[in-house]
């Protein structure tokens, strides 16, 4: 395959080289865009500083790529799993309470290392008999179906006009239809650049559309400074027993979702990350950036769907863009201006992205079951398939379960129920019919240890 067709979108890109600077620059840009909103989103709802969260998205990603030999494409960005304990810890983001609760998060993050060598000591090839396609396919499914609800909530959220009047939900649609139909008509029909960088495209019209309807909120605007550092000493993490206790058992559900996480970016760059750099070496990446933004009174990290959306859309995969990403989300920190600017794109607008980017999550999860040939014929593939699909939606619906254990509650994700009952059963069930095999640049089967 030539260097035009590539650079055409007709192949994957595991090599931003060929690029150029310029180009790889723009695509790093859109990978921050497209994290910024949901980064951001949780401070706002739990207390914490928006400014020491995009700085230790940044970190955490750039500490992640470093620990897994940068060969992972993911970026690091605010987990919303703890916020339930955020608010048990710290009602209402109580000021005196919230280092308490970073604190938990301290040590949830210590539980993910933990996990990490457990795995490490176990090797990849017990570790993957876990993960087989009739279980990764559909939680990767899940993953888009359990955020495409925010899509539309962010599409149909009331917006106003100029002169202060509510507009109609039609507005919202076609604002959100121009979006959508900018991303396809750039992915299908785009040549060169465009063809790479549909979000970013489909952001500048969208936004220029929010303009013309008067909907940009330009208010954060008002007042901000030049520069300012983004770390709020009165939020740096403190101990406590009862915070601990209340926040470290919800690591054991958020490790399962950075589980399926990692299967999603696998299948969708066909890189198989459990066994190279090796799932101990994620789950250390991610436990270590949560534990280290939460040192400073920053929310815990987590590895983002909606990059993961734009690798699928883009089909450039090298871990480079995240990094560059990163450096962005930690310029971005140190510069109010900058993210009352993004923090101004309608929600709308992000809506309309989100709508296809969440899709597409679930496309490579089909994709997943397809080109492994998964037999859904057999009553036992069928099974576990019907008991992820439905246990992770259900219990997403109704808030996750929780149990009570003393004082506290242990809260599982509908992605975390899923994913457990998916290897559950996998594990109990007969007639297992895959094995996992690795295999080189030129075809040959590699042995795993």
């Amino acid at each position: 395959m030539t260097k035009e067709k590539k650079q055409l979108g007709l192949e994957p890109i595991y090599d931003v080289k060929e690029l150029g600077t310029g180009r790889t620059l723009v695509l790093g840009l859109q990978h921050m865009f497209a994290m910024f909103g949901a980064t951001v989103l949780v401070p706002l709802l739990t207390g914490l500083n928006v400014s020491t969260a995009l700085f230790f998205a940044g970190v955490g990603t750039l500490l992640f790529h470093l620990l897994t030999k940068g060969k992972v494409p993911a970026f690091l960005g605010s987990s919303f799993a703890f916020i339930a304990g955020y608010q048990t810890v710290a009602p209402n983001g109580d000021p005196a309470r919230l280092p308490y609760a970073v604190g938990g998060i301290f040590v949830a993050g210590l539980v993910y290392v933990v996990v990490a060598i457990l795995f490490k000591f176990l090797g990849p090839k017990r570790v993957m008999r876990f993960f087989p396609p009739v279980v990764t396919g559909p939680v990767i499914i899940l993953i888009g179906l359990i955020l495409a609800p925010s899509a539309l909530i962010n599409i149909q959220a009331p917006i106003v006009g100029r002169n202060g009047a509510e507009l109609g939900l039609g507005i919202n649609w076609l604002i959100a239809f121009v979006v959508i139909a900018t991303v396809i008509i750039c992915n299908i029909w785009g040549k060169g650049m465009i063809k790479i960088v549909p979000i970013l495209v489909a952001l500048v019209i969208g936004y220029g559309l929010s303009l013309v309807f008067g909907i940009v909120d330009f208010s954060g605007l008002q007042g901000v400074g030049v520069f300012h550092l983004p770390l709020a000493k009165e939020r740096f993490m403190k101990f406590e027993a009862s915070a601990i206790i209340t926040i470290v058992p919800i690591a054991l559900a958020t490790i399962m979702e950075h589980i399926g996480d990692i299967m999603a970016i696998g299948a969708t760059t066909r890189r198989n990350y459990i066994l190279d750099p090796g799932l101990h070496r994620t789950l250390l990446g991610d436990g270590l950036a949560t534990s280290l933004a939460s040192a400073f009174g920053g929310p815990a990290n987590t590895t983002y769907g909606e990059n993961t959306g734009v690798l699928v859309l883009t089909r450039v995969f090298d871990p480079l863009v995240m990094r560059i990403a990163a450096a962005f989300a930690i310029i971005a920190s140190f510069f109010p201006a900058i993210e009352a600017v993004i923090s101004s794109i309608p929600g709308v607008v992000i809506g309309g992205i989100s709508f296809i980017l969440y899709g597409m999550i679930s496309a490579i999860g089909v994709r997943t079951l397809v080109e492994n040939q998964v037999d859904l014929t057999k009553t036992r593939n069928l099974v576990i398939a019907a008991l992820i699909l439905v246990s992770g939606l259900g219990f997403d619906a109704i808030g996750g379960l929780s149990i009570p254990v003393g004082q506290s509650h242990l809260v599982f994700s509908g992605l975390a129920i899923a994913a457990i009952v998916g290897i559950v059963m996998n594990g109990i069930l007969p007639g297992k019919d895959y094995e996992f095999k690795v295999y080189d640049e030129d075809g040959n089967e590699q042995a795993v240890e």
